[in-house]
């Protein structure tokens, strides 16, 4: 699964030169907290709604409305925006995006293609909707959780068993634990949790937990 088919596309975008006052109101309008910030066709910035809130009079302010909107229209982009942006291509895996942001710690990427143009941004709300779709989590399925050694040929196990019983995999996702273990969880239309639960144990493998989710 690639970023281009899960960013938000055609984003609205911003110039160094755009008034704050005017960003803030675009980013209401739009219900989205992040801008990208383009000049002359390129990236040169990314403009949040926490560098907006930096700069806007504090609540307690003896400032009318009209005075404090009369503040940020004379700040322009160019003097908050993060001018070192961290972005992904378009081409780029989900994966990508998401250790991207988990390593700098941060809720989103504008999205660039291959010469450069903004095409899109990703946040970490389009990510958990992808692990969630993966996952299958809206469907309705059974998951099971195995706790098995570090060896090859336990997938191939588990896939038998669900084969023997006629009864497809939605989703399989493995997770290193320490000792060299693993959590194995699988996730699929399950219908007899007992039958396929003996089998697995007869196979010498460990359920840990099973639960139905969705």
């Amino acid at each position: 699964m690639f970023v281009a088919n899960r960013m938000a596309k055609n984003p609205v975008t911003v110039t160094p030169d755009t008034p704050v006052d005017e960003a803030a109101s675009a980013m209401k309008k739009g219900h989205f907290r992040r801008l990208p910030v383009v000049e002359n066709g390129k990236l040169v910035g990314f403009l949040s709604d926490k560098d907006i809130m930096r700069v806007a009079p504090s609540p307690a302010t003896t400032l009318s409305r009209y005075e404090a909107r009369s503040l940020l229209a004379k700040l322009k982009i160019r003097d908050i925006m993060s001018k070192e942006v961290i972005s992904v291509n378009e081409d780029a895996t989900i994966e990508e995006a998401a250790l991207i942001m988990y390593n700098n710690k941060i809720g989103g990427l504008p999205v660039v293609s291959s010469v450069g143009a903004v095409v899109g941004v990703i946040t970490e709300t389009d990510i958990f909707k992808t692990f969630v779709d993966v996952m299958g989590l809206q469907e309705g399925k059974t998951r099971l959780t195995l706790l098995v050694d570090n060896k090859v040929g336990v997938v191939y196990d588990i896939a038998g068993i669900f084969t023997e019983c006629g009864l497809s995999i939605d989703s399989l996702v493995t997770c290193r634990q320490p000792y060299g273990k693993y959590e194995i969880v699988v996730r699929g239309n399950i219908p007899n949790v007992d039958e396929i639960s003996e089998k697995i144990k007869a196979k010498g493998y460990e359920i840990i937990h099973t639960a139905r989710i969705g």
